[in-house]
This record gives C-alpha cells, structure tokens and sequence, in this order.
C-alpha cells in the first residue's frame, strides 16, 4: 500500500506516520508539507511545498496512492471564521480535488473532529466549517471518510505543536490514568487513530462518518 499524509508535523499526523512507517503492507509513505517531518526512514519520501492552496506544480507527484491521511488542521481559538475556513475548508479540498482527479481508487481519510455539524448552520463556528469540509468531501468522486476524534492522548514521545494544547497535556498528565477511566469513551490516543485510518484503508467501513467509538473499536 503506497500512503499520502498531509499535516505529518501535527500531532495526529505523527501518530499516524509512526503506524504507517511501522505497518509491513505499507510499502512506501509520502508526506507533503510546509516543513519537513526530520523522521528518517527508508519507506519515507517528503514533499515540502508552501502553497497548500495550489499543489499544480507538483501534480505529477501525487498519482498512484492507495490511501490519503488527512491530518492538516489548525485550533480554531482566536480566529476569525474567514482565517478558519482558509485553513480548515480551503486547503483541504485544495488537496481533495486534485487527488480524486489522479486517484479515483484511492481512499481519502479526513481527521474531523467530535460534535462536527453536519448541518452547516449551527452556533459554533469550528463545527460549522468541519461540517462544510466533511460534506464537500463526501460529495468528490472517491471513497472518503470522516474521523472525529474528541480528546486524544499523544503517545510515543509526540507532541503538539499548538502550545496552548502542549502546556494542556503536560498539566493533565498526571491525571491521564484518571481521565482514562472516567473519559474513556471520549478519549482515543494517536495510536488508536493510525491504527484505525490504516484498517479503513485496508478494508472499508460501513459508514462514512466514524465517530469515537467506531474509531476505538476498529483500532483494537
């Protein structure tokens, strides 16, 4: 299986590149990028490229794939929705569209996030754009899915680049055994999602949306 990862930096994206690097019917792993991952790995090829919003000058390298992990996003704190939706809906259908011209086989996994709104017309703002970015997605002509993770516990020595989410996990890190407990069917780790977004890739699911749960279950 030949895998595409957008946002490899991030924290889910580091999650998921480890599962791919370590999973043996993986055969070869691009990321592409405003920056290198520095992962060094024979099965691994980066593609550092500034412009997320237009990927024609590199075309040519994006057919062939079985699968793209979409792991690019960004908090929505502080921002206003036009800077959200660049980020959030622009650059992801950006990636989308030309990847289901080349790739009509390929599988096209986004990383949502949980309470996303489907209806495009609710109060929160990140939900809203989620929303327009998943139902864009379900509309290209390839197989996609929607992942929506709630809290995740970075594992394997990963961090997050946000630094409010950085200072976030170091102060709650002597309660992960804790939350654990009381969050469990909120809380999946970046493990769980590569694991996940791998099996997905390899066999389907039933339904396009994955919720914590699905995602959980596939994932064990």
């Amino acid at each position: 299986m030949k895998v595409l990862i957008f946002g490899a930096t991030g924290m889910v994206g580091q999650g998921v590149l480890r599962e791919c690097l370590l999973s043996p019917d993986v055969e070869q792993v691009v990321t592409i990028g405003r920056s290198a991952t520095g992962v060094q790995n024979p099965k691994l090829r980066e593609i550092v490229h500034p412009n997320l919003a237009d990927y024609s000058t590199v075309e040519s390298k994006l057919a062939g794939f079985d699968a793209c992990f979409f792991c690019l996003g960004v908090s929505s704190n502080g921002m206003k929705e036009a800077d959200y939706t660049r980020i959030t809906y622009d650059f992801t259908m950006a990636a989308a569209e030309i990847l289901s011209s080349l790739n009509s086989r390929m599988t096209f996994i986004y990383v949502s996030g949980a309470s996303t709104d489907s209806s495009e017309h609710g109060r929160a703002m990140w939900a809203r754009v989620k929303g327009r970015t998943e139902n864009a997605l379900l509309r290209l002509p390839f197989q996609t899915y929607m992942f929506r993770p709630g809290f995740i516990e970075p594992l394997d020595g990963i961090r997050s680049k946000t630094r409010a989410y950085a200072i976030m996990y170091t102060l709650t890190k002597p309660l992960l055994p804790l939350l654990r407990l009381v969050l469990s069917s909120q809380m999946v780790t970046t493990r769980d999602i590569g694991q996940a977004m791998l099996a997905v890739a390899r066999q389907g699911y039933p339904r396009p949306i994955l919720e914590i749960a699905d995602i959980k279950t596939i994932a064990q």
